[in-house]
């Protein structure tokens, strides 16, 4: 039998490297990433945040594995992907736990959304426009949950003064709005790019958000730095709006455009 250097059998190789570790959703990254810098700025920075922020990141790979064993058709190849990220994930969620006694219920919150994206992944619509925003409200809602850990520890309290400030809602705000908004765009490009109406809502709610930051800047003593933020992503939903654009460059793109709202929510949120 005819074996590769590493000694295994082409096929046996060839199956492995076929089974997922990460998940394919690059952009996923992004929103991933997004709540915890608002979070941050909002809250300010502290070291135990560490394992809270690296738990966060290890939770959707994890996810991502547990929803497709539940729910793949070939729920074998996830397998190696659940064990690996349940690993990683175990140890940090349990220093964060005992760092933070408040985010079990934090946890047990974020079970009923998790129980609709498994709904949605049995039922084969994990791309359905209502999963999509569960997704954005469970990234949303870890923006005070940053804020919150930057705040406190040592208690079984939600620190609800930390969570619910001027600052830390403008935040929150932010970011349900750009992953949204960045949500329809992409959408608009690739599996809507035929659907003229989805267009239009893309572009619609872009302009839409810019009126509402202001006046949420202006609630919050903010000043006018998130406006030029959100016009410059409206601006993106016209000027942007090319279908033939591969993929790789769209996403690019939308990262681009996250980290223009994290650069003018610095000094908006101080």
């Amino acid at each position: 039998m005819t074996t590769t250097r590493a000694g295994a059998p082409p096929a046996v190789r060839s199956e492995r490297r076929r089974d997922p570790v990460v998940p394919a959703q690059h952009g996923a990254w992004g929103f991933l990433l997004l709540p915890v810098v608002l979070g941050i700025e909002a809250g300010g920075w502290e070291l135990r945040l560490v394992p809270v922020v690296l738990a966060w990141v290890a939770l959707y790979p994890l996810s991502w594995a547990f929803t497709h064993v539940l729910a793949a058709p070939r729920p074998e190849r996830y397998r190696r992907a659940l064990a690996l990220w349940a690993a990683i994930a175990a140890p940090l969620l349990l220093v964060s736990v005992w760092l933070h006694p408040w985010l079990v219920w934090v946890g047990l919150a974020y079970l009923v959304p998790f129980a609709v994206n498994i709904r949605f992944a049995r039922a084969r619509r994990e791309r359905d426009p209502a999963n999509d925003l569960v997704l954005v409200l469970e990234c949303t809602a870890a923006v005070p949950v940053v804020a919150g850990v930057a705040a406190t520890h040592g208690t079984w309290d939600p620190p609800w003064s930390a969570m619910l400030t001027a600052p830390t809602g403008l935040a929150a705000l932010c970011c349900v709005l750009a992953l949204i908004g960045s949500t329809l765009h992409v959408k608009s490009l690739i599996r809507e790019r035929r659907n003229p109406r989805f267009t239009t809502a893309a572009r619609g709610f872009a302009l839409a958000c810019v009126p509402v930051v202001g006046v949420a800047s202006i609630l919050a003593d903010a000043g006018a730095w998130l406006l030029v933020a959100f016009g410059l992503l409206a601006l993106r939903a016209w000027v942007g709006h090319v279908p033939t654009w591969r993929p790789a460059r769209i996403g690019l793109v939308e990262l681009a455009g996250l980290l223009v709202v994290v650069g003018f929510a610095a000094p908006a949120l101080r």
